[in-house]
C-alpha cells in the first residue's frame, strides 16, 4: 500500500472552531455497499459483470467524494482497477486502504483524494456469544485523513453482519456484540479528545432504532450525530407546512422480503458535526440503481478552513 503515508502514530491537526473561518473549502465523504465487487469468484460468491461494475463507476462519479468507504469489495486487485478506472474518468483517488478480517471474500475499503496519514485496523476485535469467540467478521478500518495542513480528522469504516439468519448464532445478537465492539473502538478515540473530529460510516445491517444501531451512537457528550440523508426530491419545508417534510431516506433494498430500508449511515462526532453541510449531504437517486448494488450510496459535504 504505497500510496499510503503510515508512520504518524496518533497525532492529527485539530480543525479550527467554525467562527474562526474566514474562508472555508468543501470537502465530501462518502460510503457505498458496492455488493460483491469481485473480479473473480471467491466462495460462494460471483465476479460482478462488467456492466455492473461499470455502474458502480458511473455512481461514485455522479458524488464526486474526496473520501469514500467501500464495502463488499472483493481482493486488492478489484480495487486497484476500480481506482485506475476512476481515474481514467476524471475522479483520480490515489491514497487507498482495505483491511481484511475473518471473512476473507469480502473486505471494508476506502478510497481518498486526501492522503492518509495514519492508520490503525481493527482486525481481531472479538466477543462471546453463546459461549462461544467470534470474531468481527470484516473488522474496522479506522484511518487518520488529513484535508489540508489546518484540519484532519478520523474515518471508521465498517461492515457488520448482515440480517441473514446463520446456523451459527442469532444474527441480531451477532450484529449487536459486532456493533458493541465498534462502539469500544469509537469509545477510545473519544477517551483521547471527546470533541475531535470523527466520522463512522458505513453498512450498519439495521434501523436507526435498533439496538445496534443505539449503542453504536452512544449517550451524552459521546453521542454521535446521524446525517440523515435523503434524495434530492421529495418535499422541502416549506411544502411541509411545519410539519417534518416527507423525505426519501432508503438505502438497501432486500429482495426476499421486498424491503426498503436505511441500513447505511454517515455518523458524526460533534467536532465534525460543527463543519457538516446539510445542503451537501443526500443519497444519490440514479436510473437503473439496482444493477450497481442492493444498496445506493450517500455522501455529506464539510466545510473546512482554507489553507
Amino acid at each position: 500500500m504505497a500510496a499510503i503515508v503510515r508512520g504518524l502514530g496518533l497525532f492529527l491537526l485539530l480543525c479550527l472552531p467554525p467562527a474562526a473561518r474566514a474562508e472555508t473549502n468543501i470537502f465530501r465523504l462518502a460510503t457505498f455497499n458496492v455488493e460483491n465487487y469481485l473480479d473473480a469468484p471467491s466462495g460462494t460468491r460471483h465476479a460482478k459483470s462488467p456492466a455492473a461494475r461499470a455502474k458502480v463507476r458511473e455512481c461514485i462519479l455522479a458524488l464526486k467524494p474526496d473520501v469514500i468507504a467501500l464495502e463488499e469489495m472483493g481482493a486488492t486487485n478489484a480495487l486497484l482497477d476500480l481506482q485506475s478506472n476512476l481515474k481514467s474518468s476524471g475522479l483520480d483517488l490515489p491514497f487507498w486502504d482495505e483491511i481484511t478480517g475473518y471473512d476473507t471474500n469480502i473486505h471494508v475499503a476506502v478510497l481518498s483524494r486526501l492522503p492518509i496519514v495514519g492508520r490503525r485496523p481493527h482486525t481481531n476485535e472479538n466477543f462471546l456469544l453463546d459461549g462461544r469467540r467470534f470474531v468481527v467478521s470484516r473488522g474496522f478500518d479506522e484511518l487518520d485523513i488529513q484535508v489540508n495542513p489546518r484540519c484532519a480528522f478520523t474515518l471508521i469504516a465498517a461492515h457488520l453482519k448482515s440480517r441473514r439468519p446463520s446456523p451459527l448464532a442469532d444474527e441480531e445478537e451477532w450484529r449487536y456484540e459486532e456493533a458493541a465492539a465498534l462502539r469500544r473502538v469509537i469509545d477510545a478515540r473519544f477517551a483521547q479528545d471527546p470533541a475531535q473530529n470523527l466520522v463512522v460510516l458505513g453498512d450498519l445491517n439495521d434501523l436507526q432504532d435498533s439496538k445496534p444501531v443505539r449503542a453504536i451512537m452512544g449517550r451524552g457528550t459521546t453521542r454521535l450525530f446521524d446525517t440523515h440523508p435523503a434524495e434530492r426530491n421529495g418535499e422541502d419545508a416549506s411544502v411541509a407546512g411545519g410539519r417534518e417534510p416527507r423525505r426519501i431516506t432508503w438505502t438497501h433494498y432486500y429482495a426476499k422480503d421486498d424491503d426498503f430500508s436505511r441500513i447505511d449511515y454517515i455518523l458524526l462526532g460533534r467536532g465534525m458535526r460543527d463543519r457538516w453541510l446539510k445542503e451537501e449531504t443526500y443519497i444519490l437517486a440514479t436510473p437503473n440503481w439496482g444493477l450497481a448494488s442492493d444498496h445506493r450510496p450517500l455522501v455529506a459535504g464539510f466545510a473546512v478552513p482554507a489553507q
